[in-house]
């Protein structure tokens, strides 16, 4: 394999970068401060094609490889990793669901807008009571007439009070078990949705996350999003790709905390000469650089054989489980490396270790990535 960018990857990287830099580095304090996500940004997005990246162009999406996603998503988690998850929960789960098990009406009406970014998604699989655990979720869908009416809620949805769509998992057969689970499409604005309580975060501040509550919220026949009973089975496909765009946001992080350490080491001055020039601060750096290549790698790896059309269960775990734990450490060092500065606003260090715990939550917890990896070495040995 030969993972040297094409010209076309370079410019690719270049062009997310100076986006990045430009309309989003000069206002990630704003935002994390104000807990938004600024709708002004939604159209600069969607112009780069951000918000449909790997989706065909008759869909109006980009039409970019699973590599190139990567790419996409480390560089704007390289300036704002707030802005990254915004971008992984719209494009590589609400978006992809569509894409991968809805119908060509499906697709026609509901992906060709998410990809366009006249439309916002959201993704609702977590419930209060199922998080790891997602299969025993309490939502449900029941057949009502020639639709489906559902109750019950989610927690922890990005986009949740600002999304036009939002993919819904809901239990339609409670005696099928994990077969009894399908997944339906709700547009904002249906009655019996609602948004519920806006979380506080620690980080990613800038990525709305809240409840979403349905109440007898009835939705036509058309909505169910794949076959029933085959909801989750599907969701697990779903996040098998998307927890390559999060170990691909966790390296642009851990990249953006490293170069900040890089930038104050050689700037700060201690006993007469830059604090780069003692070993302690150079092997952390020297480590940091490695650990992020090395992350960096098994990112690209995972997105390589999911552009071949490959399942990647193992290596999209592998990929999630250690870009997200190296990036817990770089943004660990970042702060240490910064001493006093790094507690403080001042400066980026304490925005990017606040961000990066996340990783190694969402879209499936460290431990679960390791039951995952486990299941697949010793099924295959």
């Amino acid at each position: 394999m030969d993972f040297r960018p094409t010209d076309e990857q370079e410019l690719l990287r270049r062009s997310v970068r100076e986006f990045a830099e430009t309309e989003i580095r000069p206002h990630v304090r704003e935002w994390d401060q104000e807990q938004r996500f600024s709708a002004d940004l939604m159209p600069k997005l969607a112009a780069l094609g951000l918000l449909g990246i790997q989706f065909p162009e008759q869909y109006g999406g980009a039409g970019m490889t699973a590599l190139d996603y990567c790419i996409c998503l480390e560089e704007i988690a390289r300036v704002d990793p707030s802005i990254a998850l915004s971008l992984a929960a719209h494009n590589g789960l609400c978006s992809s669901h569509i894409f991968m098990f809805g119908t060509d009406a499906q697709k026609a009406t509901f992906l060709t807008a998410l990809a366009r970014g006249e439309k916002l998604g959201a993704w609702g699989l977590t419930e209060s009571t199922s998080g790891s655990d997602s299969a025993n979720m309490r939502t449900t869908a029941t057949r009502a007439g020639d639709g489906w009416v559902l109750n019950g809620s989610k927690t922890f949805i990005t986009h949740g009070r600002i999304c036009d769509v939002i993919v819904v998992m809901a239990v339609t057969d409670r005696a099928l078990g994990r077969k009894g689970i399908s997944a339906f499409i709700v547009d904002q604005g249906t009655p019996g949705m609602a948004a519920g309580k806006k979380e506080d975060k620690l980080g990613m501040r800038a990525s709305d996350t809240s409840e979403v509550l349905f109440e007898n919220c009835r939705i036509p026949a058309d909505r169910l999003l794949g076959v029933e009973g085959q909801g989750f089975v599907n969701t697990m496909q779903v996040l098998e790709a998307g927890r390559i765009g999060i170990a691909a946001l966790a390296v642009g992080l851990a990249q953006g905390a490293y170069e900040a350490a890089l930038r104050y080491a050689r700037e700060r001055k201690s006993f007469g000469k830059p604090i780069a020039s003692f070993q302690a601060i150079q092997w952390k750096l020297a480590d940091a650089a490695t650990k992020i290549e090395a992350a960096r790698l098994l990112t690209y790896q995972a997105g390589y054989l999911k552009g071949r059309g490959q399942r990647t269960t193992l290596e999209s775990s592998m990929a999630k489980l250690y870009a997200s734990e190296i990036a817990v450490k770089v943004a660990d060092d970042c702060v240490q490396i910064h001493g006093g500065y790094g507690f403080v606003k001042d400066y980026p260090a304490e925005k990017y270790f606040r961000d990066v715990k996340l990783t190694t939550i969402g879209e499936g917890t460290s431990e679960i990535q390791r039951l995952v990896i486990a299941r697949q070495l010793l099924s295959h040995s």
